[in-house]
């Protein structure tokens, strides 16, 4: 496990020291290192482990009563993760091979993805709080660097919002870190459990602890109203969009959920559940108004992530978390496969990601179109592809406890299923818009290999059978399965969000030759309303500029008048003329000195005498 860990690290290390102008070099140390890590994390499922929780500590640090250990908690949950992070860190690391060939800045680039893949894996089998949350913190610090690779001013400002919006929500989650140290006594992931049994706390204590914890979860998983960082942070490359905001960092949040699932109660459930429907519907609405291939993708990372949200706080405990953990492994699969299929796309058209601007994609890019086809029928949940599996256990487990999320998730579905085939009807169908897409040329081999691979992994991470025994154990146990009529209403139902969704698509959007989208030249209105984002941005720049600028000048001007002057240079002043006081009572003359001598006798008679 430690081989597993600190591998990454060393690459970085490496690519620090030796391999920042050398870009093969860090190149082959990176990939290698993903390479090493995926091999022992299958070797450990498939060499008999037998699922069994395994916990090991060291001391670290401590401070009067306070202790802080470091070491791991690995069990079933941690496992499935770090396969996820494995598996298909390792094959977005092949396919960045291709991708970064032209790239100045090679070397930095795959040692901030060796940093990030040590800093999630630390995040997977950490085990206690505090040390999640310095894993937790450089994985924001990793995505902060790698969203502003390219180093222009759009990237520049949009790994600037990722890393404040994401520090709003560490902030609460450091909060209530702190507070169950202090409730309880220990952060020990392993021993939480019994200590909350020890030392009950109230109801609304609870409900509050579990609120606090949950809004690291907001701000790492993009939920509403912390969401406003995703779709900036696509002017990342897109090797990084697959790895850090599709698969890997921003599922951190629902597993975070998954390992806490004891301390959220029905009140804090609640919350979670409409925090997930609300951003679910909302970036579902929101992919209809973009024009660039990474913004449409990263609005559907952004519902799917409120499908897994909304999955967990449905029943909340293990089967939440089972069902939101099998939906962000497939999903894994199928949005990395989605993103490095753009960017195969993008990297043949030099660049080019506004959908109208391509068109007659799928006869340049056969391969490209074909495991980009994969995972759209597998997101939209077209039966027995993966997606198909982990969303009808959503829904199933919707229907089961809520016909209210039941419903909204359903529409989401289909608004799914249309917003992707929208995609591949304007993008791949049809003819060449521009220049650079007639001149599209299929990627390189290494490239395609990633995206087949990827697709094997799309269309059959659904089928629980396939997975280490351990792995399928955890979720057969945890993942509700249809069975008798549910079965039966599941597959008609998923055929007629997927197929319905795709058909919608197909009489809306596909328009040969056209270059503007049929419902902005329907529905302007709606359209500029959708494009809009419904004005979070705009909010909040002014709630900035407004507010908060204006709060911080008057602290400032504060600071300055009565800290500043009034009480470190005013002291001074009044110091210096009390000195200079005395100074001027230094005559030298006796006269004088008499003087002063007779005037504190007077003083001193008056005080005594009850005068003054």
């Amino acid at each position: 496990m430690l081989i597993i860990l600190l591998c990454p690290l060393l690459a970085a290390s490496l690519i620090a020291l030796f391999g920042r102008l050398r870009g093969r070099m860090a190149a082959a140390l990176s990939v290698l290192s993903a390479g090493v890590q995926m091999v022992l994390t299958l070797r450990l499922l498939f060499g008999g482990w037998d699922g069994a929780p395994f916990h090991e500590t060291v001391r670290w640090l401590t401070l009067g009563n306070l202790t802080i250990d470091m070491g791991f908690y690995f069990n079933q949950m941690s496992a499935l993760l770090l396969t996820v992070v494995t598996v298909v860190g390792f094959l977005i690391h092949v396919f960045s091979i291709g991708y970064s060939d032209h790239d100045e800045a090679r070397g930095r680039f795959f040692g901030g993805l060796s940093l990030f893949m040590f800093s999630m894996t630390g995040i997977v089998i950490s085990e206690n709080l505090f040390m999640l949350f310095v894993f937790w913190e450089l994985v924001g610090f990793c995505s902060y660097m790698l969203i502003g690779h390219y180093l222009t001013d759009v990237a520049s400002a949009a790994a600037r919002k990722a890393f404040v919006v994401n520090r709003v929500g560490d902030f609460g989650f450091l909060l209530g870190i702190i507070w169950c140290f202090w409730q309880f006594g220990t952060v020990s992931l392993a021993d939480l459990p019994a200590a909350m049994v020890a030392a009950p706390m109230t109801a609304a204590s609870l409900t509050f602890v579990g609120l606090l914890l949950f809004c690291g979860v907001v701000g790492k998983s993009a939920q509403m109203p912390l969401h406003v960082w995703l779709p900036d942070a696509m002017a990342g490359p897109t090797p990084v969009s697959a790895l850090i905001h599709a698969a890997t960092m921003v599922a951190a949040g629902v597993y975070l959920l998954g390992r806490l699932s004891f301390i959220f109660n029905p009140a804090t459930l609640q919350v979670i559940l409409v925090v997930g429907l609300c951003t679910a519907l909302y970036s579902a609405i929101c992919a209809f108004g973009q024009n660039d291939i990474k913004k449409i993708l990263a609005y559907s990372t952004l519902s799917q992530l409120g499908f897994m949200v909304a999955a967990f706080a449905l029943v909340g405990g293990m089967e939440g978390a089972g069902t939101s953990q099998f939906h962000l492994t497939t999903h894994a699969f199928f949005k990395a496969l989605l993103f490095l299929g753009a960017g195969s796309v993008i990297h043949a058209c030099h660049h080019e990601q506004d959908i109208y601007n391509m068109g007659g994609l799928w006869k340049k890019m056969p391969f490209t179109f074909g495991t980009f086809l994969v995972a759209t029928l597998a997101i939209a949940g077209v039966p027995f592809l993966s997606g198909y599996f982990s969303k009808d256990a959503i829904l199933l487990l919707a229907w089961h406890n809520s016909h209210a999320a039941f419903y909204i998730l359903a529409f989401a579905s289909l608004m799914t299923a249309a917003y992707m085939g929208r995609i591949i009807f304007v993008a791949f169908m049809g003819s060449a818009r521009s220049e650079h897409v007639e001149k599209a040329r299929e990627s390189r081999f290494d490239m395609v290999a990633a995206l087949l691979l990827l697709a094997v992994g799309a269309a059959l991470a659904g089928y629980t059978g396939l997975y280490p025994a351990v792995l399928g154990e955890y979720l057969h146990a945890n993942v509700p399965h249809p069975e008798g009529a549910e079965h039966t209403m599941m597959l008609v139902l998923s055929a007629a969000l997927s197929l319905g969704g795709l058909l919608i698509s197909f009489l809306l959007y596909y328009r040969p030759g056209r270059k503007l989208d049929t419902l902005e030249r329907t529905a302007p209105g709606l359209f500029c309303l959708i494009r809009s984002k419904l004005f979070f941005d705009e909010v909040y720049r002014y709630y900035v500029n407004k507010v908060q600028q204006r709060f911080a000048a008057f602290v400032a001007f504060l600071e300055l008048v009565i800290i500043q002057g009034a009480i470190v240079r005013g002291s001074g002043g009044v110091s210096g003329l009390v000195g200079i006081a005395m100074r001027r009572a230094h005559t030298g003359s006796l006269n004088s000195y008499l003087y002063w001598f007779a005037a504190g006798v007077l003083i001193f008679w008056l005080y005594s005498s009850g005068v003054l």
